[in-house]
């Protein structure tokens, strides 16, 4: 073969790949810029599959949220420093969280670990007014404080009140709230477990109710609702190893809500029925080890007392140091009080003057004691 031909066949080989090429990676009959369909000029917003009408639970959601939020509020704290080096004291802010319109008198209620340590608070409502907030009253006992607005015109509505004391593990709820700072969110979940008790700085909070409903920081003080919008508690704690919500939330029960802000809102300070005798979680966990009893030992009667006046009896100690149990009580009303926390608890199911029905043990014996309970300390 000459050297003529063989130069031939090689051009036509390089001219064969470089068309090949040239059809491999360019679309055939593209008249436009590389990689866009010719056709392009031509395009339009796809048309809008109609989606029907909405289910009836969400419709329902929806109408419960619209109808609520109004009575929900977001609360800014601020509290006060002094510069070290120059003793100028300054307020800077402090935390955030949320609560809810009580009454038609500018009351509004949240938790008091939302307010707790700062010098001032700030409410502001679902239509942006900001109020500044003055302090009614707070229970340590249950993490309750009422504060109070002075709102003059379109006074946003009271959020309905339900019932604590027939809800159904099951059920579902609905938190309204501001975690993290993010304004008037909506969670949902259902009641996991009830009369729950939640170990506080200020002792124990007992009959909390258990929600899987998502509670983050900044929810705290908000409203959990039924599926008819009443209220059914105060979203209050998590329980999280990480800070978020991990599906653990608790609330404190409507009828303890219901029982305490009335009496902050008439005196500021809530009063709690107690029996007049003295009583202490660590040692009496102590000596139910030692005694061999199930309940919450009677330390001491107060001379006077209601729990006196019944007949009940504290404990004795001999010249040996031994401990002799007197009355230990393991029920109230028939319901068991295995801790001093879960006895406490049982007694603010009732009022100052009501008469409650003991059971104690004494001396190895059950029996029942009456006893009309006077206001604690």
């Amino acid at each position: 073969m000459s050297d003529r031909a063989s130069s031939r066949i090689l051009w036509l080989a390089i001219a064969g790949a470089v068309l090949f090429a040239l059809w491999r990676f360019t679309p055939l009959f593209d008249s436009g810029p590389p990689g866009r369909d010719p056709a392009a000029r031509d395009a339009a917003p796809r048309l809008v599959t109609p989606r029907g009408d909405l289910a009836a639970d969400e419709q329902a959601m929806i109408e419960l949220f619209e109808r609520t939020r109004d009575s929900v509020v977001f609360i800014s704290t601020r509290q006060q420093v002094q510069d070290f080096w120059t003793r100028n004291v300054f307020s800077v802010p402090r935390g955030t969280g949320s609560g809810f319109i009580w009454d038609d008198r500018g009351h509004l209620v949240t938790n008091l670990h939302v307010i707790e340590g700062a010098s001032e608070a700030t409410v502001r409502l679902a239509d942006g007014r900001d109020y500044r907030a003055a302090l009614v009253g707070a229970s340590p006992a249950h993490d309750i404080a009422v504060l109070r607005i002075g709102v003059g015109f379109k006074r946003p509505p009271p959020v309905p009140i339900g019932e604590s004391a027939a809800l159904k593990v099951g059920q579902k709820v609905f938190a309204i709230g501001n975690p993290f700072g993010l304004d008037w969110t909506l969670t949902t979940g259902i009641v996991s477990a009830l009369d729950r008790s939640l170990p506080t700085e200020r002792g124990t909070i007992e009959h909390l109710i258990q929600t899987d409903a998502a509670i983050n920081p900044g929810n705290s003080g908000g409203p959990l609702l039924d599926s008819s919008g009443r209220l059914i508690g105060i979203n209050t704690a998590i329980y999280s190893p990480s800070g978020a919500s991990a599906g653990i939330g608790f609330a404190v029960p409507v009828d303890t809500v219901n029982r305490v802000v009335p009496e902050l809102i008439r005196s500021g300070r809530y009063i709690r029925p107690a029996l007049g005798i003295e009583i202490d979680e660590g040692l009496n966990e102590r000596l139910k080890s030692r005694l061999g009893v199930a309940g919450v030992v009677v330390l001491r009667v107060a001379p006077g007392s209601a729990a006196a006046r019944a007949g009940l009896q504290g404990a004795t100690i001999g010249r040996d140091g031994a401990v002799t149990a007197g009355d230990v009580v393991i029920a109230v009303e028939g319901r068991r009080t295995e801790s001093v926390g879960r006895l406490l608890g049982r007694l603010e199911d009732f009022k100052v003057g009501d008469t409650v029905r003991l059971t104690v043990v004494r001396e190895g014996r059950e029996r029942e004691v009456a006893v009309t309970l006077q206001p604690g300390a």
